[in-house]
């Protein structure tokens, strides 16, 4: 017999049912994995806010709706006091602590910043559709992503957290 016919040693051991199985199972489970790997949400950068902040950003994820505008908060593992996240397709991410903006420092700090109930939310239109909000003039900053097409007003999860913000990180 031809070398390349041969059965290996170790699958000639075993009864023929399974030898048959073996090579589709393991094209089966080659593909489950890849496929899991592919269609996983994109990693979150987590801040890490130091001093008064970080004890902001705490206050601030205790006092923020299990619900946001009808979708579940689904935080992600493992979990962080400076993260929330809602089930919405793509996610809504509500970031606390992170750094200053490098674009306030640019032409884009001119750009459209609405104010909610004392709160200035600086806004930019990122490549994909969504919109970034980051508080300014506040102890920390807070950031929300707005998913394109998930809301009536791409400003709404930001103005659902206005609230939140205001009580938990001071201006």
């Amino acid at each position: 017999m031809p070398r390349e016919l041969r059965v290996p040693r170790a699958l000639a051991a075993l009864p023929a049912p399974v030898r048959w199985l073996a090579v589709p199972v393991a094209l089966t489970c080659t593909v489950v994995v890849l496929l899991g790997s592919w269609s996983g949400p994109a990693d979150i950068e987590v801040p890490t806010p130091t001093g008064k902040a970080a004890g902001y950003c705490r206050n601030l994820a205790a006092a923020l709706p299990q619900e946001l505008l009808g979708h579940a908060r689904k935080d992600p593992s493992p979990s962080s006091p400076y993260v929330a996240v809602w089930d919405t397709s793509p996610r809504t991410v509500l970031r606390c602590g992170i750094d200053r903006p490098e674009e306030l420092d640019g032409p884009h700090a001119m750009d459209m910043s609405p104010t909610l109930d004392d709160v200035t939310w600086w806004s930019q239109k990122l490549d994909d559709g969504s919109y970034r909000f980051v508080t300014t003039m506040r102890a920390a900053y807070v950031e929300v992503i707005s998913p394109a097409h998930v809301y009536d007003s791409p400003l709404d999860p930001a103005s659902a957290v206005t609230a939140a913000v205001k009580a938990n990180v001071p201006g």
